[in-house]
Parts: C-alpha cells; sequence; structure tokens
C-alpha cells in the first residue's frame, strides 16, 4: 500500500496486534482525530509519510512486507475498537511506539469539540515535539521491527480515556451529528 493508503474499516483489534503481523510483515498504524485542522495531527501526518517513504523501500528489499495504513477516529466507537488512547498515534504491528503517553492542551481539537482537549506530545532525547522529528519515528519503528523494543500482548481490558469521551460528545454537540 502506498505511503498516502487510508483504511477506513472499522474491524476491531487488539491494542498489542496479536496475531496481525508475521514475522516479515511490518503493519503501521496511523490513528488520528482530525487532517483538516490539527496542526499535531497534519503535521505528524507528513513526518510519517517522509519517514515511510524511506524505510519502506529499504524494508522492502530486506524481504518485509510493509503495509500502512492512517485511521480517522471519526467516532467514540472507532476509538474503543481500536484501543485509541491519545492523539496522534502510531503503532507498528500494534504497539504504540511512541511511550510513554504525555499530552497537553491541543488548541485545533479543542476547537473542533468545543471542549478543553489533550493531545499527545512526542518526548525525543529529553525534549517535547507536538511534531515528532523524523529521527524519532524511524528509530521507534526500525527498533520494532527489529526487536530492540519488546512486544507483549497487552489483551487487557479498555476503556475510552476521559478526555476523548469529552472530545467525542463535544464534536457530537457541536455538529449536531449522532
Amino acid at each position: 500500500m502506498p505511503p498516502n493508503g487510508k483504511q477506513t474499516s472499522e474491524e476491531s483489534r487488539c491494542s498489542s496486534g496479536c496475531g496481525t503481523a508475521s514475522e516479515k510483515k511490518i503493519v503501521v498504524e496511523y490513528l488520528y482525530l482530525d487532517l483538516e485542522s490539527c496542526d499535531r495531527c497534519v503535521g505528524t501526518d507528513n513526518v510519517l509519510d517522509e519517514v515511510m517513504m524511506t524505510l519502506t523501500p529499504t524494508l522492502s528489499l530486506a524481504g518485509f512486507e510493509i503495509e500502512y495504513n492512517k485511521i480517522e477516529m471519526k467516532t467514540a466507537k472507532i476509538a474503543k475498537q481500536y484501543r485509541f488512547i491519545s492523539s496522534p498515534t502510531i503503532r507498528v504491528n500494534g504497539q504504540d511506539i511512541c511511550q510513554p503517553v504525555v499530552e497537553n492542551s491541543c488548541g485545533c481539537c479543542s476547537e473542533i469539540s468545543g471542549t478543553d482537549v489533550n493531545c499527545r506530545v512526542f518526548e525525543y532525547n529529553g525534549r517535547p515535539y507536538e511534531v515528532p522529528p523524523k529521527e524519532m519515528l524511524a528509530e521507534a519503528i526500525l527498533n520494532i521491527v527489529f526487536g530492540q523494543v519488546e512486544t507483549g500482548c497487552s489483551c487487557v481490558e479498555y476503556e475510552l480515556p476521559e478526555n476523548l469521551k469529552e472530545f467525542f460528545e463535544g464534536k457530537k454537540n457541536k455538529t449536531g451529528g449522532s
């Protein structure tokens, strides 16, 4: 799938990607709230596209099959199905590559929902970034692919974070949609 591929499927996934990838298959998922007006989501999308365009040919040459999906968390239902924790999220073979989750106020998403929303801040080399550096994403992806990070199953109970509940409720109320 090309780097700008989109997936709109609402199928459920385990948060750790149990059984979603073989040893030679890499599934990269970009989970986000908004690619129209959120600076963090748009910026991260652009950086991730660049990283994937750089890494994909090399990983393919090494015999890996790469699947790259972008999934908009349009509703609380979709967010629950994907066990979405924070926006934006990047997963490789089901594992969130940017841990721990740190958040701060996101003006763009707050405006979308009419509520105060916190979104992800990426920490790299001791510094916070609202849009992750390319080096951070490339390093994190390669660490997962080549086993430098433990990828255990975390098939535990999931509950949509309060922050996201408020976002989706506010968005629904603001747009008058269901």
